[in-house]
């Protein structure tokens, strides 16, 4: 069940009335039903995988629970059931096939016998982040920071959560949990401001990334037959549809929680005005990020060790996050250059410095403050071609292109972007999306000094239901409406 489908105008309004109606000590079961039927309604037979998952580490973390922290070895055992059960469950469904035919490739390149078979299985939805959300229960547990559940139904809802379920934020326990054992009253105020947050994240989906989806995948799907700026087109509007699809979930995921009462925390920070990688990393996709600092680079030995192993933690931690993220080479070569960004700039940190100091940049702030935000912002696109490339050979070729047409841009301008822009009503889709995006960066320009909606509520109600009206038009005239999954259920 798509966030963006008749289906759930139905589901959430039902569940909401029957989450508010219910005793608070059997609202969980409500809630239980209704992520398991969410789940369902894409294929119920890999509900038994998030039920497996969900039954190995409330055991695990049952069992560890029992031991005192001066007794934590015995509790290894059982964090090895659970890290072995969720990262078996991640390899054979992700990336089995994956390895699988690259070992084949080798031996062949080679011309040494293969016969490991392929598996036919599809990979189920949200794999990667319920999988991360119970690993985390079950290392915090381990180290005593949060004891173990003892409910098994709140544990499994903790798990199945179906705001944020299939697309994260991947929650921690220590946020999560707590809130499933507490009484959320019916308020007005919380509710609507949820429903705000909602309507804000499908304008961000229907209307901007839907929209951007038809260019980016015109030219990114046939790359044989664009050149040129097309592909520097098409990438500048991957930057914004892969955003707003993906930010645009969080948004409807925090609303629909925020309705019911609960707080998820924030994913996205408006990410493209970073001055620097590791702000971008600060301020995108922060519930994942977050997790790989805590549980891999830190364990690792984060920057207390010395200069050489700090960039190899990096740079590993972002090798496996690009392998998260998909089982294909594109994926992988992402991680490695956001790695090689974030050590590039470590090592040259000082050179950089004694360079913008000599030619006079310190003394004009904005204006060097804005050429940083450019810098990331052409760094993190020129990563986004491998990540949406389908293939390795379609990423160099569009990279190939992309640098050729640079000192040629007069010339192929008129006739590229007409090429690149070669569909029905294409004027009107660039039209609508070019200005929403203005619009969308207006708004977080303004966020950094309040929150938009609580500038709204400050104003007098003709004025609010008049912005609300507005936008529920703009949403319903500009919006696309074939029921485009959102990016990360692939993941």
């Amino acid at each position: 069940m798509l966030f963006n489908s008749t289906e759930f105008f139905i589901f959430f309004p039902v569940v909401v009335t029957l989450y508010f109606l219910t005793p608070f000590n059997r609202r969980w079961i409500i809630l239980l039903l209704a992520s398991y039927y969410f789940y369902m309604s894409w294929n119920p037979a890999y509900t038994l995988i998030l039920l497996a998952s969900t039954c190995v580490d409330y055991v695990s973390g049952r069992a560890m629970g029992k031991y005192t922290d001066e007794e934590k070895d015995k509790r290894k055992p059982w964090l090895y059931l659970s890290l072995g059960a969720n990262l078996g469950t991640l390899l054979l469904f992700k990336y089995y096939n994956f390895f699988n035919e690259s070992a084949r490739d080798l031996a062949m390149g080679l011309d040494v016998p293969y016969a490991m078979p392929a598996f036919e299985l599809l990979l189920p939805m949200g794999i990667s982040f319920y999988t991360f959300q119970t690993m985390s229960y079950s290392i915090d547990v381990y180290h005593g920071q949060i004891k173990p559940e003892r409910n098994l139904g709140v544990f499994a809802l903790f798990v199945s959560f179906f705001p944020q379920l299939v697309a994260g934020p991947i929650e921690r326990a220590g946020n999560l949990l707590g809130q499933l054992h507490q009484n959320h009253r019916f308020d007005y105020y919380r509710v609507v401001a949820g429903l705000r947050r909602m309507a804000w994240g499908f304008f961000k989906k229907v209307v901007i990334a839907d929209n951007l989806a038809l260019m980016v995948n015109a030219v990114y799907n046939n790359p044989s037959e664009f050149e040129g700026v097309s592909f520097i087109i098409a990438t500048i509007f991957f930057a914004f549809q892969i955003y707003c699809d993906f930010s645009g979930y969080t948004d409807i995921a925090i609303g629909a929680a925020q309705v019911m009462g609960f707080h998820l925390m924030e994913n996205f920070r408006r990410p493209y005005f970073s001055k620097t990688i590791s702000e971008f990393w600060g301020r995108w996709h922060i519930s994942l990020s977050t997790w790989f600092r805590d549980y891999l680079y830190i364990p690792l030995g984060g920057n207390r060790v010395v200069k050489w192993r700090w960039y190899y933690n990096l740079f590993l931690t972002f090798l496996v996050s690009g392998l998260w993220h998909g089982a294909n080479w594109t994926f992988i070569i992402w991680g490695a250059l956001h790695g090689f960004y974030l050590v590039f700039a470590i090592i040259t940190a000082k050179q950089r410095n004694n360079f913008v100091r000599k030619i006079g940049l310190s003394e004009h702030p904005q204006l060097y403050k804005w050429i940083q935000v450019l810098t990331v912002f052409t760094l993190v696109c020129f990563s986004w071609i491998f990540f949406r490339a389908n293939t390795i050979t379609d990423a160099f070729y569009i990279v190939r292109e992309s640098f050729a047409s640079i000192g040629n841009v007069s010339q192929v301008f008129a006739m590229d972007v007409s090429h690149a822009l070669f569909m029905d009503q294409g004027a009107r889709v660039f039209t609508i999306s070019v200005l929403s995006i203005i619009l969308m960066e207006t708004v977080h320009l303004v966020q950094r000094n309040g929150s938009v909606s609580q500038l709204i509520m400050q104003r007098p109600a003709w004025v609010r239901w008049s912005v609300y009206y507005l936008a529920i038009i703009v949403v319903l005239l500009f919006g696309q409406y074939g029921q485009q999954e959102f990016i990360y259920f692939q993941f």
